[in-house]
C-alpha cells in the first residue's frame, strides 16, 4: 500500500469520526448581565425565566422574526481564542428570551448568534472570554 493511500484513509478515518460526533450547528456566543427584562419576547413577565438561569436572545442567524421565542438549545463550548476558555464536558439547555439586537444591557461582543445570560455563559465558558464558538442545536 502507498504511503499516500495510507495518508487517505487514515485522513477519512479522522474527518468521518468528527463529523459522526458533531450534532449541531456552529456559532457564536456572547454574554449579557441584568437587567434582563423587559424582553423581545415575553415583556416583563417574571414567569419566562427559568429558575436555573439558563436563557439567552438570540442573533440575527437565529431569531426569525420572532419565531425562535421560546425555543430551547442544547449549547456547548467548543474553542474560543483565549485558552482553556471552555469549560470540557460541559452543555446546557438554553431558553430564547430576547432579540440580541435590542438588549437591555450591551453583551460582551457584537455579532453573536447568541447572547447568552451571565449564568449561562459561565456555565460553560471562562467568565473572562469576551465570546466563544458554540455548538448548538434546538
Amino acid at each position: 500500500m502507498s504511503r499516500s493511500l495510507q495518508w487517505y484513509l487514515v485522513l477519512t478515518f479522522l474527518v468521518s469520526q468528527f463529523l459522526r460526533t458533531s450534532h449541531g450547528d456552529v456559532g457564536t456566543a456572547a454574554r449579557y448581565s441584568p437587567p434582563y427584562s423587559p424582553t423581545s419576547c415575553y415583556e416583563s413577565d417574571p414567569s419566562q425565566f427559568p429558575s436555573s438561569n439558563l436563557f439567552g436572545a438570540a442573533g440575527d442567524g437565529i431569531w426569525d422574526n420572532g419565531a425562535s421565542c421560546g425555543r430551547q438549545y442544547l449549547v456547548r463550548c467548543i474553542s474560543a481564542t483565549q485558552p482553556r476558555a471552555c469549560v470540557q464536558g460541559s452543555t446546557i439547555q438554553i431558553k430564547i428570551v430576547d432579540y440580541a439586537g435590542s438588549l437591555r444591557s450591551p453583551p460582551s461582543a457584537n455579532g453573536t448568534t447568541m447572547v447568552l445570560s451571565k449564568t449561562a455563559f459561565e456555565a460553560i465558558a471562562n467568565a473572562s472570554a469576551n465570546s466563544i464558538n458554540i455548538e448548538f442545536q434546538q
